[in-house]
């Protein structure tokens, strides 16, 4: 009696493709894995008894429509960070491509941030708000989970702000990216 291959699609792939690099989960193999890996760029913003404070973060993410809820991590609890952990309510803007001179800014320590030529305002609640942002999102932190040097936030999502849709800014391979509807699609 004949056995059945267990890979009835093993004809069809290609044998010249070089078989995959396994190593050990170092943070540099880690890192490696996950700059291929396109994620969209966000600005989270808070107000502290010291003034605004902010980051910029491609971890956001959705984690439930009812009730609605986003998560994101930090890597560290001083700083802008630290500031935004122990805030009363956060803004996460998700950032459009012409924004991109924002996002760096606040990824870079001791950059000019809430200037008025970033178009900053502030919301009814107080948060520093980037008006020009296509999607704001006021948040309250509801968990948070230490991981490593990092933490994993959850936030439940109070307000909603949506702006201009606008080509969206992502990041991948250490740099800034735009895509928009031209963009190809596959």
């Amino acid at each position: 009696m004949a056995v059945p291959d267990p890979n009835p699609l093993a004809d069809a792939l290609p044998t010249d493709a070089a078989p995959p690099t396994l190593l050990d989960a170092t943070a540099e193999a880690f890192k490696a894995a996950f700059r291929d890996h396109p994620a969209g760029v966000a600005l989270i913003t808070a107000t502290t008894p010291l003034g605004p404070v902010g980051l910029t973060a491609s971890s956001v993410a959705s984690v439930s429509a009812e009730p609605a809820a986003l998560s994101f991590s930090v890597t560290r609890a001083t700083g802008s960070a630290g500031g935004l952990l122990a805030a009363e309510s956060v803004v996460v803007h998700l950032l459009s491509a012409d924004q991109v001179e924002v996002a760096r800014a606040f990824a870079r320590s001791g950059a000019p941030r809430f200037t008025p030529e970033q178009g900053w305002g502030t919301l009814p609640t107080g948060e520093p708000w980037l008006v020009g942002a296509p999607v704001a999102l006021r948040a309250r932190i509801t968990h948070t989970l230490p991981v490593g040097g990092s933490s994993l936030v959850v936030a439940e999502v109070l307000d909603v702000h949506l702006g201009e849709r606008a080509p969206a800014l992502v990041y991948r391979d250490r740099r800034f990216h735009a895509i928009d509807d031209a963009s190809p699609q596959v």
